[in-house]
């Protein structure tokens, strides 16, 4: 069996497995540490799967939150201000989190 053409449904999974890869060659964590945090958050998925990069969006917000002595709060407040700025931010430039206000 070959194995789908595009593994993502989304987007925004491609650039969470992107952004996993690229803090763990930045040194943030471990494969180890990962699938363990990864594995804590698949507990309790959909047996179809249909949620799993949501299970590893919310894997990565765990171990970023544990690794960079974050809060959940402070990473809410900064997604909304990245929203702030791209909807502040006309087509085609840059997004800047400056443009958020």
């Amino acid at each position: 069996m070959n194995p789908p053409e595009n593994p993502f449904d989304a987007p925004w999974q491609a650039q969470a497995f992107a952004m996993t890869v690229a803090l763990h060659q930045a040194g943030l964590f471990t494969w180890t540490e990962w699938a363990a945090t990864l594995n804590k958050a698949l507990q309790g998925a959909a047996p179809d799967g249909s949620d799993y990069y949501t299970c590893w969006l919310r894997a990565l917000e765990a171990i970023l939150t544990e690794k960079t002595a974050t809060t959940p709060a402070e990473v809410d407040a900064l997604a909304q201000r990245w929203q702030a700025a791209a909807h502040a931010t006309p087509h085609g430039q840059p997004i800047l989190l400056e443009n958020a206000g």
